[in-house]
């Protein structure tokens, strides 16, 4: 039977720690690789107007909703049951967790409703979009993107 010195217990040390290491910075460097970045430049200057925006935003009473069928992306704004046609400023299309796959949605109005042709395969995909009212108010919300079929 061997005999356990000193190098045998720093190797298993050096292993076990090395591993455990290891994992961790790689799980850091994917951690960072994927964040989408910052949201805004300062966060204090961003949240002074928050409560007004959020008010008029509100007041609007818009139910919005987009589905996904294939590669036809929908988008529908509704006020009081009619079907309205807001001005888009900016729309993306994408996962919630990643930027990679972001689209911008090219949407032409037809029937009540905005589609686009996009590139989408199975899973969890938001649409992030900024419209603006006829009367200016700015209408900012990330949609959770129904998948039919």
């Amino acid at each position: 039977m061997k005999q356990i010195n000193g190098w045998h217990v720093f190797a298993m040390f050096a292993f076990g720690f090395g591993t455990i290491i290891a994992v961790n910075l790689t799980l850091a460097f994917n951690a960072v690789r994927s964040f989408p970045g910052i949201e805004v430049k300062n966060s204090y200057v961003a949240s002074q107007g928050f409560d007004a925006q959020r008010s008029a935003q509100e007041a609007l009473a818009w139910d919005v909703n987009a589905t996904l069928q294939g590669n036809q992306l929908s988008l529908s704004f509704d006020e009081d049951g009619k079907a309205i046609a807001p001005h888009i400023n900016s729309a993306i299309f994408g996962r919630a967790t990643s930027v990679a796959a972001d689209q911008t949605p090219d949407f032409i109005y037809v029937e009540g409703r905005y589609t686009a042709q996009v590139n989408a395969g199975p899973g969890n995909w938001n649409l992030r979009i900024v419209a603006i009212a006829e009367d200016g108010t700015r209408f900012q919300r990330r949609i959770v993107v129904e998948v039919l079929g």
